[in-house]
C-alpha cells in the first residue's frame, strides 16, 4: 500500500521531494577543467534525457559473455544475436508501462526506445524536465575539444522512490565529455636524420608490427569494422582520400568509407574523427569500415563489427568489458626501435569496477614483483586493471582538413592501430570457417598475452606528485598497468588467436 501510494502520488513528489531517491549516490557534480557556466537555460527551451530503465537477467548475461569469450568453454564463439540479448535483457512490461506512464504525466515528447527496450530518449522542456528530477537545475556551459555547448545539471536529481525498481539512472544530466588525449608535439631535433623515419605513418606502424603486403584483407568477406564520431567531430572523406594517396601506397587499402550512419557534418574535420578512420583503415587494410556520427555523447573510438569486439578510448578505460589500449613511443623517436611507455600513456586501477576474474593471476603478479608501486593508499589493488594491451601512440601523421599534420600523439592513436589488426585476425578466422574473435580479454589473459612484444621500459606520469616523489606505475615483464600484455606482433597474434 505504500509504494502504491508513492506511486499515486507521483505528480505531487515532483514539487515536494517527499518519498524519493538517488539513483547515482556517486553524481560528480564539480565542474571539470576547461568548462565554463554560461547561466541558466531557458525554461521553456526543450532537451533531450535518456532513461535507463532495469534491465533483467543481468547475471544470466555476464555468464554468457564469460562463456563465448572462453576457448575453454563449449560454448566459445556461439554469440547471441541482438534479438537473444534483447530476449533476456528486456525490461519487465511493468517497469516499461510505469516509466513510460510517467514521462507521458510529465508531458515528455517524442519518446522512443531501442530493440532492448533498456533506454527510453524523450524530450522535454527545461521546465518539465526540473519538475520531474526533482534538485536538478539546468545550465549551459561551453569547454572541451572544440568549445563544446552542452546543457547539464551542476545539482544532484532524485527520483520518487516507486521508481527504484524500474530506473537505474537518468543520463545527459552530470557527465562532461571527456578531453582529448590527442596532443601534437613539437618536431625532436636531432642531426643525422639520413634514413630514418620522419614521424609514424601506415608504412612505420606496418614495418614495426611485421605486417607484410599480405596482410590486407581480402574484400570477398562479410568482416567490417567501424569508428565512431562524436561531439561535432567528423571526418572528411576528402582527408581520408588524401591521406590514402600520401601513405598508403605500399599496401592494398580502400580510400572511401563503405557507409556513415548517421549525420556526417560539413564543417570542419575533427582531427580525432580523422585519425580514427585513417589509421583504422590502414592498420585494418582494404577490409569495409562504417562510420557512425552523432553530435551527442562524448568522444571518439573504433571497433570490429564482425568481431563485436570494441575499442573505444572515450568509453570508460575501466570497463571491464572494454579492451583498453595503452600508449608507447619508439625508443630512439627517428628509429623503427623498441618501444618504451609513452609519458602520456594512462593506466591504473578502477573504483567504480571490481577486478574480473580473467585477469585476477596477472594483476596479483605484478603487485607482488614490481619494484615501483605507488602507495597502496593511491589506488584501489581490487579494481579492474587497465590496459589491457598497447599501441605506438606517439608522432603520427595526419590529414585533417586537406593539411597533413605531424606529431600527432595520443592513445587515441593507439586504438584504432590495435583495432584495425583485430579486424585483419577476423578475417583470417572467417575464410578458415571460425567465428570472430569476439571479446577478447578472457582469451588475451589466459594465453598471458602470447604474440605482443612485452614493453618492460619506462614509467607513466599520471601519479607524479610530491608526496609519492615520482613513482608512478612502470612497466615490467608481463602484465602491467602502464601498457598491460604489449603491442603487437602481428604474425604471432595471427598464430595464436587463429585457433580454435
Amino acid at each position: 500500500m505504500r509504494l502504491q501510494a508513492c506511486f499515486l502520488g507521483l505528480l505531487a513528489l515532483f514539487v515536494t521531494g517527499k518519498c524519493s531517491y538517488s539513483p547515482e549516490p556517486d553524481q560528480q557534480l564539480a565542474l571539470p577543467p576547461g568548462w565554463v557556466s554560461l547561466g541558466r537555460v531557458d525554461s521553456e527551451e526543450e532537451l533531450s534525457l535518456t532513461f535507463a530503465l532495469r534491465q533483467q537477467n543481468v547475471e544470466r548475461l555476464s555468464e554468457l559473455v564469460q562463456a563465448v569469450s572462453d576457448p575453454g568453454s563449449p560454448r566459445y564463439g556461439k554469440y547471441l544475436t541482438l534479438e537473444d540479448v534483447a530476449e533476456l535483457v528486456r525490461p519487465s512490461p511493468l517497469t516499461f508501462r510505469t516509466v513510460q506512464k510517467w514521462l507521458l504525466a510529465a508531458g515528455a515528447q517524442n519518446c522512443h526506445s531501442v530493440t532492448t527496450r533498456d533506454f527510453l530518449t524523450c524530450w522535454l522542456s527545461v521546465r518539465q524536465a526540473e519538475l520531474l528530477l526533482s534538485g536538478a537545475e539546468f545550465h549551459r556551459y561551453v569547454g572541451g575539444p572544440g568549445e563544446i555547448h552542452v546543457i547539464r545539471s551542476p545539482r544532484p536529481y532524485q527520483l520518487p522512490k516507486a521508481l527504484a525498481p524500474h530506473v537505474d539512472f537518468v543520463g545527459g544530466l552530470h557527465r562532461f565529455p571527456p578531453t582529448s588525449s590527442l596532443r601534437q608535439r613539437p618536431e625532436p631535433q636531432v642531426s643525422g636524420t639520413v634514413g630514418l623515419h620522419l614521424g609514424v605513418t601506415p608504412s612505420v606502424i606496418r614495418q614495426r608490427y611485421n605486417l607484410t603486403a599480405q596482410d590486407v584483407g581480402s574484400g570477398t568477406t562479410n568482416n567490417s569494422q567501424a569508428c565512431a564520431q562524436f561531439l561535432e567531430q567528423y571526418f572528411h572523406d576528402s582527408d581520408l582520400a588524401e591521406f590514402m594517396r600520401l601513405f598508403g601506397g605500399n599496401f592494398a587499402h580502400q580510400a572511401s568509407v563503405a557507409r556513415v550512419v548517421g549525420q556526417q557534418g560539413r564543417g570542419r574535420a575533427g582531427i580525432e574523427a580523422s585519425l580514427d578512420v585513417e589509421y583504422l583503415m590502414s592498420a585494418g587494410a582494404n577490409i569495409s569500415t562504417w562510420v557512425y556520427s552523432s553530435p551527442g555523447d562524448s568522444g571518439a573510438g573504433c571497433w570490429s563489427v564482425s568481431g563485436r569486439h570494441q575499442f573505444r578510448p572515450s568509453f570508460p578505460a575501466s570497463s571491464p568489458y572494454v579492451t583498453t589500449v595503452g600508449g608507447t613511443s619508439f625508443q630512439n623517436p627517428f628509429r623503427v626501435t623498441n618501444e618504451i611507455v609513452d609519458y602520456i600513456s594512462g593506466g591504473g586501477f578502477s573504483n567504480v569496477f571490481p577486478q574480473p576474474s580473467y585477469q585476477e593471476e596477472a594483476v596479483a603478479q605484478f603487485l607482488s614483483s614490481s619494484p615501483h608501486v605507488p602507495p597502496s593508499s593511491y589506488f584501489n589493488a581490487s579494481g579492474r586493471a587497465y590496459p589491457d594491451v598497447a599501441a605506438l601512440s606517439d608522432g603520427y601523421w595526419v590529414v585533417s582538413n586537406s593539411v597533413p599534420i605531424p606529431w600527432v600523439s595520443g592513445t587515441s592513436a593507439s586504438t584504432p592501430v590495435f583495432g584495425g589488426l583485430l579486424s585483419l585476425i577476423n578475417e583470417h578466422r572467417i575464410l578458415s570457417g571460425r567465428p570472430p574473435l569476439g571479446f577478447l580479454n578472457p582469451r588475451l589473459y589466459k594465453q598471458r598475452g602470447a604474440g605482443l612484444f612485452d614493453v618492460t621500459h619506462g614509467c607513466h606520469e599520471s601519479c607524479l606528485n610530491e608526496e609519492v616523489q615520482g613513482q608512478g606505475f612502470c612497466s615490467g615483464p608481463g602484465w602491467d598497468p602502464v601498457t598491460g600484455w604489449g603491442t603487437p606482433n602481428f604474425p604471432a597474434l595471427l598464430k595464436t588467436l587463429i585457433n580454435p
